[in-house]
């Protein structure tokens, strides 16, 4: 069970949770771009698509708040149905709270995901901040939780996991998928 696993002001803060955000290179992908003449592509991890969809499943909109435009970014959002996409240059904190202000929502009701110097603030304002096994130290000290995976390799499903079952979801969608 999770409340063995995690300090209870750990899981107190998973149950807050009502918006999962995270920045793109870096976490969702290994911060790695292939730029040739075809333009730029980039990797994502498919079980980290899968958690981000499994949280607006049950009713957590999830965004992508990234310091770099990217047409393979754009494609991948589109993809998942990504409920707020923002990626250019610019405040990630400001980013965030353009999207609380439409939302109603509050800081401390936000997850985010980071690994690098543009996302400290972010992680430093969320209810609860997550960082990836590869990031910075700053970030990973930032956070309230370290992944066991790197950038790209599953981190953000670990978050996903840790949100749903905290929050009492993640049996369900087991016996739903078990079907």
């Amino acid at each position: 069970m999770i409340e063995e696993i995690l300090h209870p002001d750990l899981l107190e803060k998973l149950r807050r949770v009502k918006l999962f955000l995270c920045d793109v290179d870096g976490v969702l992908t290994d911060a790695t771009i292939d730029v040739g003449e075809s333009g730029e592509t980039k990797r994502f991890h498919i079980r980290d698509g899968l958690g981000m969809k499994l949280l607006q499943q049950e009713g957590i909109p999830v965004g992508w708040i990234s310091h770099r435009t990217s047409g393979a970014t754009e494609v991948r959002g589109k993809e998942l149905k990504i409920d707020f996409l923002h990626h250019k240059p610019g405040s990630k904190v400001e980013a965030i709270e353009a999207i609380l202000e439409s939302t109603g929502l509050t800081w401390d009701e936000v997850s985010f995901m980071g690994d690098d110097l543009y996302d400290l603030g972010a992680l430093k304002r969320a209810g609860i901040g997550f960082s990836v096994a590869d990031g910075l130290d700053e970030a990973k000290a930032a956070s309230d939780y370290v992944s066991r995976y790197n950038g790209g390799s599953g981190a953000v499903r670990e978050a996903a996991e840790l949100i749903l079952k905290a929050q009492d979801k993640w049996q369900g969608i087991v016996e739903t998928c078990s079907a």
